[in-house]
C-alpha cells in the first residue's frame, strides 16, 4: 500500500470516531425533544456517554491486536460498529439509545488505537508525529463538514436517519480494511493473551517517564475540547446566537485545525515534535488565560469567541499528533498495548472531565474557557515532569531510545501464533 492509500485509510478509521460524535451535535435538541428528555443538560449524554465508553474500551484492542494482529481487530470492530449503530437508528427510549451509544463507543475505541498502532509499527519519532498530522489533516474532513451534513440530514429526512449515514460509513471502511489493509504486526512481536502479560506491558507505558507526561498532558488538553463539544450547541447556537450558522462555524473551525495539522506536517521533521508542541502548549495557556479574561468581562460575543477558540483548537492539532508520537516512540515491540493504556488514560479521563465541563455550563463560556486555562498549565507541569525540567530538546530517537527502551514482556511461545 502506497503512502497516500495508507494516510487515507489510516484518516477514514480515524473519522469513523469523529463521525460519531460530530455529526450528532446539531441534532441533540431534537433527539431530546422526540425520546421525551426534559432537562436541557441531558442531551450531553448522547456525546458524552459515548466519549468515555470508547476510553474504557480503548483497554481492549490494543492487547488483543498485540497477539492477533491489527487487521482482526479493526475488521471485527467494524463488523460490531455498523450492528449497534443500526440499533442507535430505530431506538424507541432515551435510555435504549444510550446503551447502545455506549457499546458505540467500546467498539469505536478500536478506530482510535488501531491508526496510532499501526502508525507505530511503521515509523518512529519525528516521522511518525509527521505521518499522523498527515492522517489528521485528512480525516479533520470529516469535522468540517459533519455538523453541516448532520442538519441537512434532519431537514430532509430526521435525527434517525444520521445514524444511517454513520453506519453507511462503517460498511465502506469496513469493505476497504478487508480488501486493503495489510498486517503490520511483525511475528515476532507477538504477545500472549496472559492477564500477566498483559498489565506487565500496559504498566510499562504508566511506568516510562518520558512517556507519561505527554499522555496525561494530552488527556488535560482533550478535556478541554470535550467541554467544548458537549456544550456546542447549547454555547455557539442559543446563547451566543449563531443558530442555523452553528454548523458553518463549527465546520471553519475543523478546517482550521486541519490547516494546522498540515502545517505540523511540514515542519515537524525539521525543528522536531518536541519543540513545535512545547511552543504549541504554551501558546494554548496564553490564549486560554486571555479568552478567560473576555468570557469573565461580560463582553463575550459571537465574534470574539469564534476566533479565541478557533486559535487554542489550531494549537491542539500542533499538540495532539506531536504528543501521541512522542508517548508512543519507547514501545516498539509492545505498540498495541501502550496504545491502548494511553488512549485509555486519555479518553476516560478526558471524557469525564469534558462532561463535568459539559455539565458545569451556565450560559456563558467562562466554565469552558477557566477549565481550557487550567488544564493547559496542568499539562505543561506533565510535561515537565517527562523531560525532567527541560522544554525545546531535540532528541535523536533512533539512538535514544534504543538505550532506553523498556524490555517487553516476550513474545508468545507459539511465535506468530
Amino acid at each position: 500500500m502506497g503512502q497516500v492509500e495508507f494516510v487515507a485509510l489510516m484518516a477514514s478509521i480515524q473519522a469513523l470516531m469523529s463521525m460519531s460524535i460530530d455529526i450528532m451535535l446539531p441534532a441533540l435538541g431534537h433527539i431530546s425533544g422526540d425520546l421525551g428528555v426534559s432537562d436541557p443538560n441531558q442531551r450531553q449524554l448522547v456525546v458524552g456517554v459515548f466519549l468515555t465508553c470508547a476510553g474504557i474500551g480503548s483497554l481492549f484492542p490494543g492487547a488483543l491486536a498485540d497477539r492477533f494482529g491489527r487487521r482482526r481487530v479493526v475488521l471485527c470492530a467494524a463488523v460490531g460498529y455498523v450492528f449497534v449503530t443500526l440499533v442507535c437508528a430505530v431506538a424507541g427510549s432515551f435510555e435504549l439509545l444510550l446503551v447502545a451509544r455506549g457499546a458505540a463507543g467500546m467498539l469505536a475505541a478500536a478506530f482510535m488505537v488501531m491508526p496510532m498502532t499501526i502508525l507505530r509499527d511503521r515509523y518512529e519519532g519525528d516521522l511518525m508525529a509527521r505521518t499522523q498530522s498527515l492522517v489528521a489533516t485528512t480525516f479533520m474532513v470529516v469535522p468540517m463538514i459533519a455538523p453541516i451534513v448532520g442538519q441537512a440530514i434532519m431537514l430532509i429526512a430526521g435525527w434517525r436517519w444520521i445514524f444511517g449515514v454513520t453506519c453507511a460509513m462503517g460498511v465502506v471502511v469496513l469493505i476497504w480494511c478487508a480488501l486493503r489493509l495489510p498486517e503490520t504486526l511483525a511475528p515476532q512481536n507477538r504477545q500472549a493473551i496472559r492477564p500477566r502479560a498483559i498489565v506487565g506491558n500496559m504498566g510499562l507505558a504508566l511506568k516510562e517517564r518520558s512517556a507519561i507526561g505527554y499522555f496525561l498532558g494530552a488527556a488535560l488538553v482533550q478535556a478541554g475540547m470535550f467541554g467544548y463539544l458537549n456544550s456546542a450547541e447549547q454555547l455557539v447556537g442559543e446563547a451566543l446566537g449563531a443558530g442555523s450558522l452553528f454548523p458553518v462555524l463549527f465546520g471553519l473551525m475543523a478546517m482550521l485545525m486541519a490547516g494546522s495539522n498540515f502545517i505540523n506536517a511540514r515542519i515537524v521533521v525539521a525543528f522536531g515534535a518536541r519543540r513545535v508542541s512545547h511552543m504549541a502548549l504554551l501558546v494554548f495557556v496564553v490564549i486560554g488565560l486571555v479568552h478567560l479574561a473576555v468570557s469573565a468581562s461580560g463582553h463575550e460575543g459571537l465574534w470574539t469567541f469564534v476566533p479565541l477558540m478557533s486559535l487554542s483548537m489550531c494549537m491542539m492539532s500542533f499538540i495532539g499528533s506531536n504528543f501521541q508520537a512522542i508517548s508512543l516512540q519507547p514501545f516498539a515491540r509492545i505498540a498495541g498495548a501502550a496504545a491502548s493504556v494511553m488512549s485509555f488514560v486519555r479518553m476516560v479521563l478526558g471524557s469525564l472531565l469534558g462532561a463535568m465541563i459539559g455539565q458545569a455550563f451556565d450560559g456563558t463560556a467562562v466554565p469552558i474557557m477557566a477549565a481550557m486555562s487550567v488544564m493547559g498549565t496542568v499539562a505543561l507541569l506533565c510535561v515537565l515532569y517527562s523531560e525532567r525540567g527541560r522544554l525545546f530538546r531535540r532528541i535523536n530517537p533512533p539512538e535514544y531510545y534504543r538505550q532506553h527502551q523498556p524490555p517487553a514482556q516476550g513474545p508468545h511461545p507459539g511465535g506468530a501464533g
